[in-house]
């Protein structure tokens, strides 16, 4: 431990994590108008509690090691809790294994604190290898749901290492600390990306899905889908109808998922969601945004073109590059939006806009023309009508 003594080095990692925790964070000075982006992540592998990592026995640990190794914190839903800003992680160990974890900030933008201790999740009656991805969703029945994906080896392939199953599980809390688990999602096809509306629609509990023929590739699954379930503990998706569907050559070619719950507005069901289309280089997923009618939740009345967010800079860089994913994001009571998204299935980060500046992008942005000709019209109209304006 060179010079130093045991208490002196515990006393300086504490001294550089608390420096770390409290590190304020600015807003970018430029953008693009439609939220600001913001200096920092807001969580980290290095944001962990230290007692996650270290054993703080001389005895036992005498070159004080990290014993826990941490890879990364991403992919949180989000919600606002008695007036403090919650997020349910995705903590990702070194061992590959991701678990679920609560982090508090007192103004959602920075100074987050994990809870003393991972959430403890109960099994289903099978157990899940690994789960993540927790979309919080605060229901009209009084409960506070979490649905994400449980992933588990597909034993039909028993010599595919590979080879693995994804389900949507189901739980659900009042204070995101004891919960109960529900039995998986039922469904025909496997489900990734499955996410509880927060009202009853026609007196059922109604479900954004995404049906996919295998573990990672969608097949015949043709979008973010709409299923209602009469009972949600005991769910199965019986009739289910794609209400936004892929295309070719565009943003959600590949595949696409619904985000975090959608927000109600005066205008209509905000939606964020990622798409995911093929390059040279891999699978590229960005956020993109939609809107559907208050009183049929299925029906898209707005839709912008091409991508809301994509990583960039540094955001670019991680362990697979060239994504951005979110599934949890806050609306203030002052109508402040907090979106909160991961880069590179690194690191988390916070964008922050505003209730009427969503609205006003998806309902004035021109949708996708699916063609270049139509891209050019549109740019072209732009242009016509500024030249008018500016004269």
């Amino acid at each position: 431990m060179n010079s130093q003594t045991f208490t002196e080095r515990i006393k300086e990692i504490r001294a550089h994590h608390e420096q770390l925790l409290t590190r304020t964070n600015e807003p970018l000075t430029w953008g693009n108008g439609i939220y600001e982006k913001y200096q920092h992540p807001i969580l980290t592998a290095e944001h962990t509690p230290l007692e996650w990592r270290y054993d703080f026995s001389e005895q036992d640990n005498p070159y004080l090691m990290q014993r826990i190794m941490m890879n990364a914190v991403l992919n949180a839903g989000a919600i606002k809790l008695n007036g403090r800003y919650l997020v349910v992680c995705r903590v990702e160990g070194a061992d590959r294994k991701s678990f679920f974890a609560v982090a508090e900030s007192p103004n959602g933008v920075d100074n987050f604190r994990f809870w003393d201790e991972p959430i403890t999740l109960p099994e289903d009656s099978i157990p899940a290898t690994n789960v993540y991805d927790m979309r919080l969703t605060q229901h009209q029945d009084g409960w506070i749901y979490g649905v994400f994906c449980a992933e588990r080896h597909d034993d039909s392939q028993p010599g595919n290492l590979s080879a693995a199953t994804a389900t949507a599980g189901i739980a659900r809390t009042k204070d995101l600390i004891t919960w109960q688990r529900l039995p998986d999602l039922q469904s025909k096809s496997q489900q990734r990306n499955v996410v509880l509306h927060p009202e009853f629609v026609e007196g059922k509990y109604a479900l954004y899905t995404r049906p996919q023929d295998g573990f990672i590739d969608t097949g015949s699954g043709g979008g973010i889908g709409w299923a209602l379930v009469d009972d949600i503990t005991h769910a199965e998706v019986k009739d289910e109808v794609i209400i936004n569907a892929r295309h070719y050559h565009t943003i959600q070619e590949v595949k696409n998922g619904e985000g975090p719950a959608p927000l109600k507005t005066p205008k209509g069901w905000l939606h964020l969601a990622h798409g995911v289309r093929g390059t040279a280089d891999g699978l590229r997923y960005v956020l993109y945004m939609y809107m559907t009618a208050l009183d049929e939740p299925t029906r898209v009345i707005a839709q912008p073109g091409g991508w809301f967010l994509v990583p960039e800079g540094q955001e670019y860089v991680g362990d697979v590059m060239n994504v951005a994913f979110s599934n949890g994001w806050i609306l203030d009571d002052d109508g402040r939006v907090l979106i909160y998204y991961a880069t590179a299935d690194t690191r988390l980060h916070v964008a922050v806009s505003s209730i009427d500046r969503l609205i006003d992008y998806c309902l004035n942005t021109p949708e996708d023309g699916l063609n270049t000709a139509a891209s050019v019209e549109t740019i072209k109209q732009l242009i016509r009508k500024n030249h008018g304006t500016l004269k």
